[in-house]
This record gives C-alpha cells, sequence and structure tokens, in this order.
C-alpha cells in the first residue's frame, strides 16, 4: 500500500517546494483581507485549486473515491454509509433514464460513478482542478463508464460556456462550500438547469449551537475555515436565503448528520475504528500520528517526496478540527437540501 502511496505523491508533488506549498495555503486567512480582494491581490478560487492540488491524494487514500461524509450507521462501513447517502440522493432527485445532470465540483467522480450506474443518466463533471478530473475520466474508464460522462475544467462561478437550461438536475456534494460567493453560485447553477429542475446540494454549516460570542467557538471555525479552505461557514439559514435569492424554491433541508437515519456520529471514522474497517490507518488519531512520523522517514530514504510530512500533520490538524466541531455540535458537514428551478 505504502508503495502505491509513494508513486502517487511524487506524480502529484512534480513541482516541488511542498512544505512551502502547505505553509502558504496555511497562511492563505491572513492574505484574505477585504482590501486584497478589492485589488486583485487574492483569489479564493485559485487557492480552492491550489488546495486540492495538495491534499486530493492523500485524502483520496484515506477517505475513499467519494470526497463527502454521509450520515453513519453502527456495523456499517464508511463505504457503506456513502453509498447509503448517494442512494437517497438519486432517490431524491427522481432521476430518469436518458436525463443530463450536472455534478457541480465532482472531484474525482465517487457519486458520479454511482448516479450513471444506478440512474441510467448522462453526467457532466464541473471542476476546476484539473488533477482531479484526470483521476474521475481515467476511474470512469477502468469502470466502463467514460461513454456516459462529459467533463467541464472551469469554476462553477463561472459556467459561460454551458447554456441557460440545458440540465435536467444537478447536485452539488460538498462543493458550493467553497465558493467565495454563495448566492453568485446558486445563481449560476440557476441558469444552467431547466426550468422545474431539481437540485441537490450538501453543505458544511455552523448549527443552532454556535455562539458568536464564544471564544473558543469563534477558534474553532477559524480553524475548520483554515483547514478545509472554506471562505466562510454559513448557517443554515444563511444556505437557505442565498436559494431563494438565486431563484430556487427550497423543497427540503435538514441535518442529515443528527436526523438522516445515521445513528453513530458523523465524525467517528477520524475518532475510533467503531464499524469503520477499511483504511484506518492514517483516519485514526494514532493512525495519523504515526504516518506524520514515519513520512518524515520515508522523506529520508526517498520512498516520499520532500515535505510530505506537513501535508500529513496539516490534514491531521483538520481532522482534529472536524471532530471537535462535531463534538461541540456547532458543525456539521451533512446540511443537505431539496431545491427546484420554478417552471
Amino acid at each position: 500500500m505504502l508503495w502505491k502511496l509513494s508513486k502517487k505523491l511524487k506524480d502529484a508533488y512534480q513541482e516541488g517546494n511542498v512544505a512551502r506549498r502547505v505553509q502558504d495555503l496555511e497562511g492563505w486567512m491572513e492574505r484574505a483581507t477585504p482590501e486584497a480582494v478589492d485589488s486583485g491581490d487574492y483569489d479564493h478560487t485559485q487557492l480552492v485549486r491550489d488546495y486540492y492540488d495538495l491534499y486530493n491524494e492523500l485524502m483520496t487514500w484515506s477517505w475513499g473515491e467519494s470526497l463527502h461524509f454521509a450520515p453513519l450507521a453502527p456495523h456499517e462501513t464508511l463505504e457503506d454509509s456513502k453509498i447509503r447517502h448517494q442512494r437517497l440522493m438519486i432517490e431524491k432527485l427522481d432521476l430518469e433514464q436518458g436525463m443530463t445532470v450536472a455534478d457541480v465540483g465532482c472531484g474525482t467522480g465517487g457519486p458520479m460513478r454511482r448516479v450513471v450506474r444506478e440512474a441510467d443518466v448522462r453526467v457532466v463533471g464541473i471542476n476546476i482542478n484539473k488533477i482531479q478530473l484526470e483521476k474521475a475520466k481515467r476511474l470512469n474508464a477502468e469502470a466502463g463508464l467514460d461513454h456516459m460522462v462529459d467533463y467541464l475544467a472551469c469554476s462553477f462561478m463561472d459556467m459561460n460556456v454551458i447554456e441557460d437550461n440545458t440540465f435536467d438536475r444537478g447536485y452539488a456534494i460538498e462543493s458550493t462550500c467553497h465558493a467565495p460567493d454563495k448566492q453568485r453560485a446558486f445563481e449560476e447553477i440557476f441558469r444552467v438547469v431547466k426550468p422545474g429542475a431539481l437540485f441537490w446540494g450538501q453543505e458544511m454549516c455552523l448549527t443552532d449551537k454556535f455562539d458568536p460570542n464564544d471564544r473558543q467557538h469563534w477558534d474553532l471555525k477559524r480553524d475548520l475555515q483554515r483547514g478545509i479552505a472554506l471562505k466562510g461557514i454559513a448557517t443554515f439559514g444563511e444556505v437557505n436565503q442565498a436559494l431563494e435569492a438565486a431563484g430556487f424554491h427550497i423543497i427540503e433541508g435538514m441535518d442529515r448528520g443528527v436526523s438522516g437515519g445515521g445513528t453513530t456520529p458523523w465524525y467517528q471514522p477520524m475518532e475510533s475504528r467503531h464499524g469503520m474497517l477499511s483504511n484506518v490507518l492514517f483516519r485514526l488519531p494514532q493512525g495519523r500520528r504515526a504516518m506524520i512520523a514515519g513520512s518524515k522517514l520515508a522523506e529520508m530514504v526517498g520512498l516520499f517526496p520532500k515535505g510530505s510530512a506537513e501535508v500529513f500533520r496539516s490534514l491531521d490538524r483538520t481532522a482534529d478540527a472536524y471532530v471537535e466541531g462535531g463534538k461541540t455540535g456547532i458543525f456539521t458537514p451533512l446540511y443537505c437540501f431539496l431545491a427546484r428551478k420554478p417552471h
């Protein structure tokens, strides 16, 4: 397994200066001042592209091809939970054979392959990160599904190459949380889906337990933003407001981490092994610490590229922030909504 990871990391980090790239990413919040944004010196869309360039291989290695959270059940593997969650989305979208569906921020295409296999629809994968798109193409070809998928390398903030009213359905799984302007992202999605089309989204959100007067809550919010490359973390109400301002009619919206059929905390795969059997080494705290130490040795003998340990360390801190956000109840990656573009 480590030899395969070694090759993937060497392919991913050909640009070099990995430790410096991690340092630059971790310092992005200090650069993202209103003045820098107004002057054009800071581009959050570019930051998100760089974020996935650097972290994609390790996230896929530890979390699987579907880079999203799901409501968990006891004695169910993480992968089984994600499949169950994807099937819920397919059911909610009321997909029919022959439809064309937009996968907004498709990542490496895990959910896309489920949608194509089980709903027999054509999918267009939209992603700003070309490394992820290339991996999606390769995995789709290996699965024999490449004839059912098209790819578009662009930001979902500006899909001007797509005509109005193109897609029968759309979904965005933990992607629009990266939008520098959530309403503008939803407006662009609204434009490219047909009248009457359903749109499913999964957002990372602050819950009603977040106390803006609690310093600990603010520090944790900042740790989450820094580690996940989120310009902001919306509340449920702010997501709904952005959807409605874009023109969507909200059919339902809920935190499926607490009300979506899962009885196990969504963050458990990063805390304990119970019910989660595959790829636990890097997901669990002890394994993450061991991998940080091991990656330093792997760098010394040339197995991993120089700076890989900094990537492991950065993801370890982000995992800790996820767990703390879940335990305090102020954060969820599972605010799921179903909306419709009016006829």
